[in-house]
């Protein structure tokens, strides 16, 4: 692989699962860990252990099944969360408990009400006795997005020096725009004395559009790690989608970055979300909704027909689709026509394709989209026509 490895941090489980209507069963959870396993995860976020009996008990049975990603707790500030994360990670093979507070002046002021130094003390307090259950801490800044930069600074190198692993410096309302949130990372790497020996992570919302955009800026100004779910299913309008942030890593050369997720699978990862969590995705979600590979203007899909990579940058394969799909509308070409009505065994010569694509715009613009059966019907009916054309 050449360039930086990016640690791929899926909070599915966690962030993800906080989706109004999304409840997701121990048995569920680990059904959907395993499966972040096999695609290559890094850090498999199982949950809230604190927040309910059943919360720590996906932790603990996800801890005992999984043996190459590392199984992460997430905690407050508060020591008996901390224990309770400490407690539910006791079978991990590799653990990392996730503690933090938020550091922005909204929320010191009127969430936490409480000082700078206040902050600083409670955040040291949390990393030190969570170092008691794990050797891996990470530590979160709480909306670092609208942190003040030198303030953001001081708390992070006091966690370094309490013995923090990872940083994540999360734009946790989604208020950044990718130049401001890259610069925020850069201002880190530069000022923070003992940044060189953690991984700073970016743990980007959706709020504006902007996690993917705002996570890849990161990565290209220091950040090793990016904290995504499957879909970009999360809090309000969601997180980070990870099937996005691996193929855009995958797919850019420029960009000196790999991961260690497995794309053959994303698909599958991703159907396997959706029906557990009951969450559908939009038809034009990147790389995994309906449409990402459909074509149905005539214009590309006669460009897709001549040579797929006119109008597709990615092989359906790479993500674990079977292939790209024509779909036959009042948009669609002769060349379309042509092209599904040889897959259903039918060879159309210039003369009978002419005929019968002004029969098919007709059907076309009853049907909205015409299917195979439909395309069937209408060639039988024209068979006569289509032999004569061929004779």
């Amino acid at each position: 692989m050449i360039g930086d490895k990016i640690e791929i941090f899926d909070t599915t489980l966690r962030d993800g699962e906080q989706v109004p209507g999304c409840k997701l069963a121990t048995d569920q959870k680990v059904k959907i860990a395993i499966q972040l396993e096999e695609l290559g995860v890094d850090i498999i976020e199982a949950g809230f252990p604190i927040s309910s009996p059943g919360d720590f008990k996906s932790v603990t049975e996800i801890s005992k099944v999984i043996k190459n990603s590392r199984v992460c707790a997430l905690s407050r500030a508060v020591e008996k969360d901390i224990e309770c994360a400490g407690e539910s990670l006791k079978f991990a093979r590799y653990g990392r408990i996730h503690t933090g507070i938020g550091t922005s002046d909204i929320h010191m002021k009127y969430k936490l009400r409480c000082s700078e130094d206040q902050i600083i003390e409670r955040a040291v307090a949390a990393v030190r006795c969570a170092k008691k259950y794990q050797e891996d801490v990470e530590f979160y800044a709480e909306d670092a997005g609208r942190t003040r930069d030198e303030f953001l600074a001081k708390v992070c190198e006091a966690v370094i020096k309490a013995g923090a692993t990872v940083l994540n410096i999360p734009d946790t309302t989604g208020f950044c725009l990718p130049e401001e949130y890259g610069a925020k990372i850069k201002y880190l790497v530069e000022n923070v004395k003992g940044i060189d020996k953690v991984v700073i992570s970016a743990h980007c919302h959706n709020d504006l559009g902007l996690a993917t955009a705002n996570a890849l800026s990161a990565v290209v100004n220091g950040a090793r790690q990016v904290e995504c779910t499957i879909n970009g299913i999360g809090e309000r309008a969601g997180n980070t989608s990870l099937e996005e942030v691996a193929m855009i890593l995958k797919k850019r050369e420029s960009l000196p970055f790999y991961t260690n997720i497995i794309s053959e699978k994303l698909l599958s990862t991703s159907n396997m979300v959706i029906e557990e969590t009951g969450m559908p995705i939009q038809a034009n979600k990147a790389i995994t909704g309906a449409n990402a590979f459909s074509h149905s203007s005539g214009i590309h899909q006669d460009g897709v027909i001549k040579h797929r990579e006119n109008y597709e940058i990615m092989d359906p394969k790479e993500i674990g689709a079977e292939k790209s799909t024509i779909i036959l509308t009042a948009r669609s070409g002769r060349a379309a026509l042509a092209f599904r009505s040889k897959e259903l065994g039918f060879e159309l010569t210039k003369r009978s394709l002419d005929k019968i694509y002004v029969e098919f715009l007709d059907l076309a613009d009853q049907l909205k989209e015409v299917y195979d059966e439909d395309l069937q019907k209408l060639l039988e009916k024209n068979q006569l026509l289509i032999r004569q054309a061929l004779a």
